[in-house]
C-alpha cells in the first residue's frame, strides 16, 4: 500500500476539511518525572509537555524500572501482556500506562531486564534494550494508536528505525511511521558485538556487511539511529558542528557529516513550572526579576544556615550542581581549588562522580571551613536552594552538548561562568563591560589559568561593579529559556518530515 503523508486536515466524504491528528510517540531510557540521571530526563519531562500544549497527541513510553514501580505504581494501569520476540529473545512484556497532564506515559515491564537498582552499566544492557526497542514496536500494534512519528532518544533506542522498517516490512501502518533520531551525547553509543543482531535485535548480518550500523569489529546503536532515522537532531546548535569534528565527534563524525543535511541542532529549554524562583516551594524566599535582591540575599542567607557556611549575605557565592567528571571540566577547578578559595567567596559544591574529583572537594570542605562546603550525592531540594542562593553557577564544560544547569541558573538569577562550547556557547552571552550587554561570563580555552582569569574577573564585578552585575541579573532572569521557542522549531522539524501543512 502506498504511503500517505498524514496533514493536519484533510477533506471529508462531504467535502469538509476535518482535522486529523498530529501524533509523536517518544522513546527514551529514563524521563521525568518518573526517572531521572541526566539532562535526557529533564527533556523528556518537559519537550513532550510543550508539543502537547501546541495542540499535539503526544506519547512516552519508558522502561519500568524499579525505582519507578517503587514510587508510581499504584498510579499505573495495567493494559496486558504481550510475548516479545527479538532474535533469540522470546520473553514477555507487561504493558502499562498513566497520563500526566497532557501526556499519555507507557512503561514496559520485564521483571529481569529492569528491576535492578540502576539503570544502566550493565553487562547485557545491549540485550535489554534491544527487548526495549521491539517491546516499544509491538506495543504500537497492541494498542492499536500509530503515531505520525517516533521520536528517539539516545543509544538505548538508536535501533528502532531500522527495526521498524526490517522487522514489520509487511506492515504498511508501520512503514507509515517517519523517525527522528536525537542525540543528547556522543560518549554513550551503545556500541555492542556482531552477535547482537542475530541473538538479540533479530536481523540478519547485512547490515554489517553493509557497514551501515558497523562500529570496529562490532555494531553501534547510535550509528543505526544516525543511519536510518529520517532526521537527526541534537540538543544545541553549536554541538551539532562540534560533533562534524574529530575532536568532539567521538569516532562517529563521518557517518554524521554523511547526514549533514538532515542534521537539526535544537537547543533545549527548562520546566518552568518546575523551576521558577517565584513560585519555587523549596526556597526561603521566592523572588522574581523586580525583588531578586532581597530574594537572593534570604536564600543565600539560608543556604549558609543549612549548610554550616559563615552567614554573610554580602559575599560571593559560587555553586556547582553537576556529575563530577573529566567533561564537566572539574579538574580545572580542582587544579586551581587553593587559588579560588584564596578569594573572598563561599563555594558550594553538590554532586557525585570520578572519585579523584570527590576527594578533592572533601579536602576543601575540611580546609576552608564555613567557607567551602560539599555535597556528595544529589539531592533535588538541596538542588534549588543553590540556584536561588548562589551568585555564580560554575559550567567549565570541555564538551556539553547543550546543558541544563545554566539555563537553571539564569532563571535563578545565579550568572552562568561556562566554557564556550556546544549549547553553553548557544545560551550564555558573555558580559561586555563596555556596553552592559550579557547574561553570564565565558571563556574559550579548555585550560585551568583561563578559567581562573575568568572567575577572579566575575567575582570582582559581584564587589566593585553593582550596577553593571545589577544589569547581567536582570539580562539572565530576562533570558526565554523555556521550551516555547525549541518546541516550535522541533515542530517545524516535523513538518518537513510529514509534510504537515502549517497551522
Amino acid at each position: 500500500m502506498k504511503h500517505r503523508s498524514m496533514s493536519r486536515e484533510e477533506t471529508g466524504s462531504e467535502g469538509k476539511k476535518v482535522s486529523m491528528p498530529r501524533s509523536i510517540l517518544f522513546v527514551a531510557g529514563e524521563g521525568l518525572p518518573f526517572i531521572k540521571t541526566g539532562g535526557l530526563a529533564d527533556v523528556i519531562g518537559s519537550l513532550p509537555k510543550a508539543l502537547a500544549k501546541r495542540g499535539h497527541d503526544v506519547r512516552v513510553v519508558l522502561p519500568l524500572y524499579k525505582k519507578i514501580i517503587q514510587k508510581y505504581y499504584g498510579k499505573l494501569e495495567r493494559l496486558g501482556t504481550v510475548q516479545i520476540h527479538s532474535g533469540w529473545i522470546n520473553q514477555p512484556a507487561t504493558y502499562y500506562t498513566c497520563k500526566v497532564g497532557d501526556v499519555t506515559y507507557y512503561f514496559i515491564e520485564h521483571q529481569a531486564y529492569f528491576e535492578r537498582d540502576g539503570l544502566y552499566g550493565y553487562e547485557d544492557d545491549g540485550e535489554r534494550f534491544a527487548f526495549f526497542q521491539r517491546a516499544v514496536l509491538d506495543m504500537i500494534y497492541f494498542i492499536d494508536w500509530w503515531p505520525n512519528i517516533i521520536h528517539s532518544n539516545d543509544w538505548q533506542t538508536g535501533m528502532i528505525p531500522l527495526m521498524c522498517h526490517a522487522c514489520y516490512a509487511d506492515d504498511y501502518r508501520y512503514q507509515n511511521i517517519k523517525h527522528i533520531y536525537t542525540i543528547h551525547n556522543m560518549a554513550f553509543q551503545g556500541n555492542f558485538g556482531v552477535d547482537m543482531l542475530p541473538s538479540c535485535l533479530g536481523l540478519d548480518y547485512s547490515y554489517f556487511d553493509n557497514g551501515s550500523i558497523k562500529f570496529d569489529t562490532g555494531i553501534s546503536f547510535m550509528k543505526a539511529g544516525i543511519v536510518y532515522a529520517d532526521k537527526v537532531t541534537t540538543v544545541s546548535p553549536t554541538y551539532a558542528n562540534e560533533i562534524l569534528t574529530e575532536s568532539y565527534g567521538e569516532r562517529m563524525d563521518a557517518v554524521l557529516r554523511y547526514r549533514r543535511g538532515d542534521l537539526w541542532g535544537i537547543v533545549n529549554g527548562i520546566d518552568t513550572s518546575e523551576w521558577n524562583p517565584k513560585t519555587d516551594v523549596r526556597l526561603a524566599k521566592n523572588f522574581d526579576g523586580r525583588s531578586w535582591v532581597s530574594g537572593k540575599k534570604a536564600n543565600k542567607t539560608a543556604l549558609q544556615k543549612e549548610l554550616g557556611l559563615e552567614e554573610r549575605d554580602d559575599v560571593c557565592m559560587l555553586g556547582i550542581v553537576s556529575r563530577l567528571t573529566n567533561q564537566k571540566g572539574i579538574y580545572m577547578i580542582t587544579d586551581k581549588l587553593r587559588e579560588i578559595m584564596g578569594m573572598d567567596i563561599q563555594f558550594v559544591v553538590l554532586g557525585t562522580g570520578e572519585k579523584d574529583a570527590e576527594e578533592s572537594f572533601k579536602w576543601m570542605e575540611a580546609e576552608y571551613k564555613g567557607k567551602g562546603v560539599y555535597y556528595c550525592g544529589y539531592n533535588e531540594d538541596l538542588a534549588h536552594k543553590v540556584y536561588a542562593g548562589c551568585d555564580l553557577f560554575l559550567m567549565p564544560s570541555l564538551y556539553e552538548p547543550c546543558g541544563i544547569g545554566q539555563l537553571i541558573a539564569m532563571h535563578y538569577g545565579t550568572l552562568p561562568l561556562v566554557r564556550e562550547t556546544g549549547g553553553l556557547k548557544d545560551t550564555v552571552q558573555p558580559y561586555n563591560q563596555y556596553t552592559g550587554e550579557g547574561n553570564g561570563f565565558s571563556f574559550w580555552a579548555a585550560n585551568a589559568d583561563d578559567m581562573l582569569y575568568t572567575i577572579r574577573w566575575a567575582v570582582e564585578q559581584y564587589y566593585e561593579n553593582r550596577p553593571g552585575w545589577k544589569g547581567l541579573v536582570k539580562s539572565a532572569m530576562s533570558t526565554d529559556v523555556s521550551w516555547e521557542n525549541s518546541a516550535e522549531t522541533y515542530e517545524k522539524l516535523y513538518y518537513t518530515v510529514c509534510n504537515w501543512s502549517e497551522k
